[in-house]
């Protein structure tokens, strides 16, 4: 049976009432009570990660793409004076989720309808602008940069993370076509890494990290190094009694650990694959 659904709420209630998505929902923190579905991020992997990039002190951040909200929590949790700016109301996916989950956290978060190309903020306002899985939904990719650059302070710091990427334009339509959702309501998209960096640096920014989709858990959230390298294990060892275990342990080496993801970041061209920026405001 073929499903639809005009707007992302729609796409979202209809993935919940799934049973066979379940780990999906999980993982993308779609499910309810919102609440736990934030402390559960703020405590993952993919956070610990991203808190250690988080420049200090901790003072005034923007959310953008703020979505449900989880991670305006985490940032609030961290310190930060939280805006959250999402162009959609939804109490489900959207501002009035944010602001519900505001008010039962009693965190310092405050919400704004608006969109990457048109902020309603004034000009070096932020001292570190946030976008979880934002840039590729732009609808201008330059113009939402300059805008992120316009409202960052002097020195502000601007993480971009989990982008989809692909190598060549015609890889475009194998991402959609197996995206678990773009079928219902057509709103994903994925840029050349190159298409990337060149609208961040245009707009004016210093490019100090570009995380590779296997370089950090930011990227493979919600799988976890361990289950990674177990993952890796398995195939390694082609089904041979013993050999996994015997390849994890080998894998828990750092030096043989980098080494297998120099030689994975090298060779993998999956479309639609997770990149992530840590940029400075000149």
């Amino acid at each position: 049976m073929k499903h639809s659904a005009s707007n992302w709420e729609q796409a979202v209630v209809w993935l919940r009432q799934q049973p066979d998505q379940r780990a999906l929902v999980e993982a993308a923190y779609y499910d309810d009570p919102l609440l736990r579905a934030a402390e559960r991020y703020h405590v993952s992997e993919e956070w610990s990660a991203i808190a250690a990039l988080l420049p200090k002190p901790h003072l005034r951040a923007l959310d953008v793409g703020a979505g449900r909200g989880i991670a305006s929590y985490a940032l609030a949790k961290e310190g930060y004076e939280v805006s959250a700016l999402e162009p959609d109301e939804s109490g489900l996916v959207g501002a009035n989720a944010i602001r519900s989950l505001a008010r039962e956290s009693g965190l310092p978060i405050e919400v704004y309808i608006g969109i990457s190309e048109d902020m309603p903020f004034p000009s070096a306002h932020f001292d570190l602008v946030f976008a979880r899985s934002v840039l590729h939904h732009a609808r201008d990719l330059a113009i939402a940069c300059a805008e992120i650059y316009r409202v960052l302070k002097p020195g502000g710091t601007f993480i971009a993370i989990r982008e989809h990427v692909i190598s060549k334009q015609t890889d475009l339509q194998t991402f959609l076509d197996g995206h678990p959702l773009h079928k219902m309501y057509g709103g994903e998209n994925a840029f050349l890494l190159r298409q990337y960096e060149e609208a961040i640096r245009k707009a004016g920014f210093r490019i100090q990290i570009v995380l590779s989709p296997l370089e950090s858990p930011i990227n493979f959230a919600p799988n976890t190094v361990g289950a990674l390298r177990a993952e890796l294990a398995r195939r390694f060892a082609f089904g041979v009694p013993g050999v996994a275990t015997l390849a994890e342990s080998v894998l828990r080496v750092p030096a043989v650990w980098s080494s297998i993801l120099f030689v994975l970041r090298r060779i993998d061209q999956r479309p639609g694959r997770l990149y992530s920026f840590v940029c400075r405001r000149h």
